[in-house]
Formats: structure tokens, sequence, C-alpha cells
């Protein structure tokens, strides 16, 4: 499957759009759960694992409710808004979302943000495997590029 391509040109990221886009606990799931896939992933896939963290089960075991709540909001908000940003590329005719360029801007604070989920749940395990490398020096880095 060839790489999903984006009509925005990659652009900085302002301190509001980085703040308002980590502020939802949803959008961050989103991004965790995608950091995984170098490839366009299906949504469906992406809504599982999101509903699984939420509700602390694997996703296999995700009520249909659950699931149901969690692609629908994504679908209708959340990967729009990340499109939007540029920091996700979506295709919306089969519903596959893959990180975009405009993701490094952001990864750092997402890496902070991590440090604050709950301890011993589904998701927090999922984040053990995250790197925490230079995150101090990245962080700093981009707060000296932010523009109000």
């Amino acid at each position: 499957m060839e790489p999903l391509t984006t009509s925005q040109e990659p652009r900085e990221l302002t301190a509001d759009t980085i703040l308002e886009l980590l502020a939802n606990r949803r959008r961050r799931y989103l991004l965790y759960a995608l950091r995984e896939y170098d490839e366009p992933i299906e949504l469906s896939k992406l809504a599982e694992q999101v509903a699984g963290w939420e509700h602390d089960v694997p996703p296999d075991e995700v009520a249909k409710n659950e699931y149901k709540s969690v692609y629908v909001s994504s679908v209708q908000c959340h990967v729009p808004k990340l499109a939007d940003s540029g920091v996700v590329d979506h295709d919306e005719s089969n519903h596959t979302v893959v990180l975009s360029d405009n993701f490094e801007q952001l990864q750092p604070y997402l890496q902070l943000v991590m440090l604050d989920e709950p301890q011993n749940s589904t998701l927090h395990t999922a984040l053990q495997n995250s790197s925490s490398d230079g995150l101090i020096r990245q962080i700093r880095e981009n707060v000296a590029r932010l523009k109000p």
C-alpha cells in the first residue's frame, strides 16, 4: 500500500494548536496508537485499540457500543482535526490514517503527556515501549520554535 499524500504543505504548529490537539484524551490515544504504524491503518482497527485503552480491556473484549462511540467521534471530529493540522493524513474514501511529517513537531509533547497517563493499565503497558531518549532536549528545541 502506498503512503497517503497530504494536500497541505508542512507548517509550524503553534503552541495553541499543540495544546488543543493534546487536550483531548481520545486524540492522544489515537496518536499513541498511530505511532506503531508506518503504513496507513484502518480507522476501525485504531478505534478498537483506543476503546480498549479507554475501558482498560484488550481490544477484542471491547463492547460494540464502546467501539462505536470511539469510531464515530474519530471519524467526525478527532481525525479531521488532526488532519487539518497536518499531523495525520486521512484517506476518507477507505477510512485509513497515517502520521504525517508534522507529527514530529508534536511528538515530544505527546511523550511528555504520556507520563501522566494512568498507571497499572493496558495503556500504560503499551506506552512503556515508548522511548524518552532526548525528550527534554526535543521539548526545549520545540518550545523555542513555537509561535504564539
